[in-house]
């Protein structure tokens, strides 16, 4: 559906206006559909984004400060979702022997297998909400990295 249909605006100042409110609106509706699908796995999208990145350092440790600056939202509460994953047995937290005031964070088996979990699935779900074939996607990206500079 066109962003004019969808928001119910005819018409916008000039195409970049358009596509600023394009791209607002998109990501929304992309983060409401991400929210539903992690729903059924007990976390949320920003949580996987922190699992994704543990497993990336796996069987490395990371800071909290490290995986902020990684993280998709820079504005994410960390201690917050890091609290979260704790409880949820999903990670796990240890004083850094180095500094006191920072923590290891690493991810667990069964963050692991939630991992697993989702991957099953997030293909086939990302490839029926994005519908544009593979060149397209490809080409959307480039165009989306060319926008930041």
């Amino acid at each position: 559906m066109k962003i004019e249909e969808e928001i119910k605006q005819s018409a916008f100042k000039n195409a970049y206006q358009k596509v600023a409110i394009n791209l607002i609106y998109t990501a929304g509706w992309l983060q409401n559909k991400q929210q539903e699908f992690f729903k059924p796995f007990g976390i949320t999208s920003s949580q996987f984004n922190i699992l994704r990145i543990l497993r990336g350092q796996h069987p490395g440790k990371i800071s909290g400060a490290e995986i902020k600056s990684r993280m998709l939202d820079k504005n994410s509460d960390i201690p917050r979702l890091l609290d979260r994953l704790i409880k949820k047995n999903l990670i796990s937290k240890t004083p850094c022997p180095n500094d006191k005031r920072a923590a290891d964070i690493i991810i667990t088996e069964e963050g692991l297998q939630v991992l697993n979990q989702i991957d099953f699935q997030i293909d086939e779900s990302e490839k029926t909400l994005i519908q544009l074939s593979k060149e397209e996607a490809l080409q959307l990206s480039s165009l989306l990295d060319k926008c930041r500079g």
